[in-house]
């Protein structure tokens, strides 16, 4: 029969250790390894979270330290709850290790790069290919690693589950249960008028406690991929035709969108920046808009919505990725329309038409077995137009400025800004060497554009040409000491939303489209976003649809006809 004295033994520190025969392994109730694991992760595993919510208040007062205690017990409280639903004598210690490790691993990256584990990160986390993956694999890891899993998971190995007759140890559990869950709604009381407005002001910080933000984030992503799965993908401009001005056209088109990766405004050249990081772009008659802001502050969130007629202003990750893209309107409207990516694929961007991976090719001088650099975009491309028919749309795919391998990004030509960082492992570089391997990384970004404006004006007896090139997010690199991308949209710095747009367009283009460059370069100096490519695209390409608004195409002003 359950007694008081029992429930006291489940949360004696006295009991945690209870040894039989000589050499024996310490044994211990499933309750007891929950309230360890729970006072491991809140107390060690969660300093960014402790640094949030105690920015503003004077460690030494008193009302600190009670508002601190309050929220630690509610935090190791609610941990135990979770974990004792999860626990029994058999799932306890595989429970137990995977979040061991799930949570020395999302510690170590939002440590050293200030990320928050939200729904966005983990939906890119899970959608990463193999070699992304593995250059934020790091020696700087292993004793982050050592410390909050190794040694963790060895006293975990230490010990062995007390057994027990299931209805004793089912009434214990329960009863466990509810004590701690009491506790924790006690504690949330005492602290509820200080935590309510901080966490109504600051939303992401939940993001910050781990493990919670891994499991929700993990059971939120896998629910709704399992929802959109059963779901059929939406049309979108099914009604999309060419315009009257077709007509009088003798040429087709190839129209190019080079999707940039990881470029932020506040380093690129055409808009200001100290260092001239895109030479050759400045002598290639471009129209630079240089107050862009992107839909997102990761790939899985910015690619899929700047072809979406959702967008940022009207944001529904649901909607975006059941719908129908910019990709499958020009499509409809007769398009041959082929997306070639050299990074980790279109995020359902181009599903329903033609796509070509490169990030494996077997180009020796443009790849080394992991990855290929950019220019791999342009290589073959005469077989791609070989059969010299239709209007083509062409959407290049970059690594680009992926982070934190910038040294990778460009060959040795390019190592132009110097010393760089030359690692992965960009805790151990200074700050001036991690932004000369970036700039480097746009000046190869600069030289790939340059050859795609060349290859288009090379294509001028066949095709009226176009290039539009826009970044998905920018870059943080070491500002505010953050690092990388991914800050949730809300709280986000500029250099992860700031990124350039510039388009060209051949004088034949210009012409026959009616689009007036000196109008067009002179809109360039007002704001724009994401939210501009869908609706901009189709008007250059003079498409007539339902879904195209005018207000939000860029050229809508200085086009005729």
């Amino acid at each position: 029969m359950f007694s008081a004295s029992h429930a006291m033994r489940l949360f004696c520190p006295v009991c945690w250790a209870q040894r039989g025969r000589a050499g024996e392994m310490p044994a211990v109730r499933v309750e007891t390894l929950a309230l360890a694991a729970s006072l491991f992760f809140a107390l060690a595993c969660n300093g960014l979270f402790w640094h949030a919510v105690l920015a503003d208040r004077p460690l030494a007062r008193m009302g600190t330290l009670l508002f601190s205690l309050g929220l630690g017990v509610a935090m190791t409280a609610l941990q135990f709850v979770f974990l004792a639903l999860l626990m029994n004598r058999w799932t306890a210690k595989p429970v137990l290790a995977i979040f061991i490790v799930c949570t020395a691993v999302a510690t170590y990256y939002m440590n050293a790069f200030t990320v928050f584990i939200d729904q966005d990160m983990l939906r890119n986390v899970l959608r990463t290919d193999v070699s992304e993956a593995s250059e934020l694999l790091s020696l700087g890891m292993l004793p982050h690693l050592a410390l909050y899993a190794g040694l963790p998971l060895a006293l975990l190995w230490r010990v062995r589950i007390k057994r027990e007759a299931w209805r004793r140890a089912l009434t214990g559990r329960l009863f466990s249960m509810a004590l701690a869950f009491g506790v924790a709604v006690l504690a949330l009381l005492s602290v509820y008028s200080q935590l309510a407005p901080l966490m109504r002001n600051h939303k992401e910080i939940r993001y910050l406690v781990t493990p919670g933000n891994v499991a929700y984030s993990l059971v939120h992503v896998l629910n709704n991929e399992a929802s959109a799965a059963q779901r059929p993908r939406l049309p979108v401009g099914t009604d999309a035709t060419l315009g009257a001005g077709w007509a009088e056209r003798k040429k087709p088109v190839l129209f190019v969108i080079v999707v940039g990766e990881t470029v932020r405004a506040a380093n690129w050249g055409l808009s200001g920046y100290a260092r001239q990081t895109t030479p050759k772009l400045a002598q290639r008659e471009v129209i630079n808009f240089a107050q862009m802001t992107s839909c997102g502050t990761n790939t899985e969130v910015s690619v899929p919505c700047m072809f979406s007629v959702h967008g940022r202003r009207h944001y529904d990750d649901a909607k975006i990725h059941q719908s129908e893209s910019l990709l499958n309107v020009l499509s409809h409207a007769g398009f041959n329309v082929l997306w070639r990516d050299n990074q980790s694929g279109c995020k359902g961007a181009c599903t329903g038409v033609g796509e070509e991976r490169l990030s494996n090719a077997k180009v020796p001088e443009l790849c080394d077995g992991q990855r290929c650099l950019d220019e791999i975009l342009l290589h073959d491309l005469d077989r791609v137009l070989a059969d010299r028919r239709g209007n083509r749309v062409l959407v290049l795919h970059q690594l680009g400025n992926h982070g934190p391998a910038y040294f990778e990004r460009y060959p040795a030509a390019f190592r132009r800004f110097q010393p760089t960082c030359d690692t992965a492992d960009i805790a151990t570089c200074s700050t001036e060497s991690i932004v000369n391997s970036y700039d480097n990384a746009l000046l190869y970004t600069d030289h790939v554009l340059a050859k795609t404006i060349d290859f288009l004006r090379r294509q001028a007896p066949e095709y009226d040409t176009a290039m539009i090139y826009l970044s998905d997010h920018g870059e943080s690199l070491g500002e505010n000491g953050l690092f990388l991308h991914g800050v949730p949209y809300a709280i986000a710095p500029a250099e992860q939303t700031r990124v350039p747009l510039v388009m060209w367009f051949s004088p034949e283009y210009a012409r026959d489209f009616g689009v007036d460059t000196g109008c067009l370069r002179a809109r360039a100096a007002r704001p724009a976003s994401h939210d501009n490519l869908f609706h901009s695209v189709l008007g250059l390409l003079d498409v007539r649809t339902h879904v195209y608004d005018a207000a939000l195409d860029v050229s809508a002003a200085c086009r005729s006809g």
